[in-house]
This record gives C-alpha cells, sequence and structure tokens, in this order.
C-alpha cells in the first residue's frame, strides 16, 4: 500500500506545480470551500481524497493566509493491503498566492512520517522540520536554498486556478519549478486542449493537462498522466488519470461544495 501513496504522491507532484513562475490574483475560490474524490484502480474503490480550505483565514508573519488540506484514506478492500491516512496541508498567502507554511502527516500501515517546511520566498530559503512518528519531539531541522518563487505539493493546484488559462495554446509546454521532499523540482507540462466530460456534477468543459514524468516502471507511455480541470470561472480538477503498467489509477470528482461561482 507504500507503493500506492507513493504513486498518488507523485501524481500530485507532478500536476500541482502548474503555472507556479507566474502570479496572479485569487478570482477562483475562498473560504471554505471542498472538493470531494473518488479514488479507483480498474472496478475496485481504493480511498477518498479531500481538498479542503479553512473557514476562516490564518496569519503568517502578520499576513493573512489560506489553511488548505488535501486528505487521503484507504477504504473497503483496499485496506486488506494496508491502512493509509495521509495529510498534506499548506498555508497560502492570500495575496501572492505563494505557500509560507507547508506540512505532512503520513500514516501509511506502521509507517509515520511528520514534517512541516516554512518557506522564506524573499530570501529564497526553505526550513524543514522533522519530528519523531507521534509528532511531539522535533528531530532534525535543515535548510535548503531556493532557486526563486516555489509552489508546495497542494499549493500548486490552487496557484493553477488564478491563471487566465483562455490564453494557452494547445501543444504548448510550460517549465515549472517546485519544491518537495528536500528537492527541487523542474517539471514540463504540455497543454492538451480542451474536452467536455461527464461528470458527477454534470458536463463540464475542461481543459487538459499532461505533465511529462520520466520514465519508470510504474507508467505507461510518455505522457501516462492527464488531468481535467474545468474552464469556468471555479477551475476546480474534476478528474486525474494515470497510465499504469498494468491497468489505470483514476481520480474522480464526487462532490463540491463552498464553490465561489455558482
Amino acid at each position: 500500500m507504500k507503493k500506492l501513496s507513493l504513486l498518488l504522491c507523485g501524481i500530485f507532484i507532478s500536476i500541482s506545480f502548474l503555472f507556479a513562475q507566474n502570479r496572479s490574483a485569487n478570482q477562483a475560490f475562498t473560504f471554505g470551500e471542498e472538493l470531494n474524490f473518488e479514488v479507483s484502480y480498474g472496478w475496485l474503490n481504493l480511498a477518498d481524497a479531500k481538498l479542503q480550505v479553512g473557514k476562516k483565514a490564518v496569519m503568517e508573519d502578520s499576513r493573512p493566509h489560506y489553511k488548505i488540506d488535501a486528505f487521503g484514506k484507504t477504504k473497503g478492500a483496499a485496506t486488506i493491503f494496508g491502512r493509509v491516512n495521509d495529510n498534506w496541508g499548506t498555508h497560502l498567502d492570500t495575496g501572492s498566492i505563494l505557500p509560507s507554511l507547508s506540512y505532512r502527516h503520513i500514516e501509511e500501515g506502521n509507517y509515520r512520517k511528520h514534517e512541516k517546511v516554512i518557506f522564506d520566498q524573499k530570501n529564497k530559503v526553505a526550513k524543514m522540520e522533522l519530528y519523531d512518528r507521534d509528532n511531539k519531539v522535533l528531530k532534525e531541522v535543515k535548510e535548503y536554498k531556493l532557486p526563486g518563487y516555489v509552489q508546495d505539493l497542494v499549493s500548486g493546484f490552487y496557484f493553477l486556478r488564478t491563471m487566465d488559462l483562455e490564453n494557452l495554446k494547445k501543444g504548448q509546454e510550460i517549465l515549472i519549478t517546485g519544491f518537495f521532499d528536500k528537492e527541487i523540482y523542474n517539471l514540463k507540462l504540455i497543454y492538451e486542449g480542451t474536452e467536455r466530460l461527464e461528470t458527477n456534477l454534470g458536463e463540464k468543459e475542461t481543459y487538459v493537462f499532461s505533465p511529462k514524468i520520466p520514465q519508470n516502471k510504474l507508467f505507461r507511455g510518455d505522457f501516462p498522466v492527464k488531468v481535467w480541470v474545468t474552464r469556468d470561472k471555479n477551475k476546480i480538477p474534476v478528474k486525474i488519470k494515470a497510465n499504469l503498467f498494468i491497468g489505470s489509477l483514476n481520480l474522480d470528482i464526487a462532490s463540491a461544495k463552498g464553490l465561489k461561482h455558482n
């Protein structure tokens, strides 16, 4: 089951840093938004996932931030292989749409990891704090230099939604930079155009993106992952599909509430 978690994490890393080198005012989401997803492999429902924006602002360096959490939890028959109950989070500056803080609380079988990263975007430094399995004792502190403004695992999803996607041209390649798990990621993403898609929220016109992922034994094809984002003012992700060496993994939106635009 840890391989499943790493796979899901890799998918989110690949898509979460979209357009992270641009800046824009947020007109797409607001406090209290909640997006729920179903994770499936073929006929098997593996997990539930949720993206949630806190109802109130949190303060970092006297500036208001969105508190955004991503939750993933196995369910049903998938728990036979080991229970997963993960939480990734970010504190995202409401003005710059850049993260000041990110955190991970990982529970996968007997494995535990609790990590916090404090971003100093101005001085291009990230400080990582690693805690014990009970998330009580600070075990390790390290600092990392950043090449410039970066997004984290969760914040990049929301940064994407602030962008004017209508100006993209089909086939356009975008090189973006992010920081996750002690490393700098330079990722290339391809804009595939638009597609009309049937979802649990009804039929939606969507933008389609494909991140370029290095060859490995898990994925199949040159562009194994696709992401569908609604072509409306909310710009919410409604589907993610990853073609694996055998079969495919799908994340499909189940419900949405607290959207900024009806």
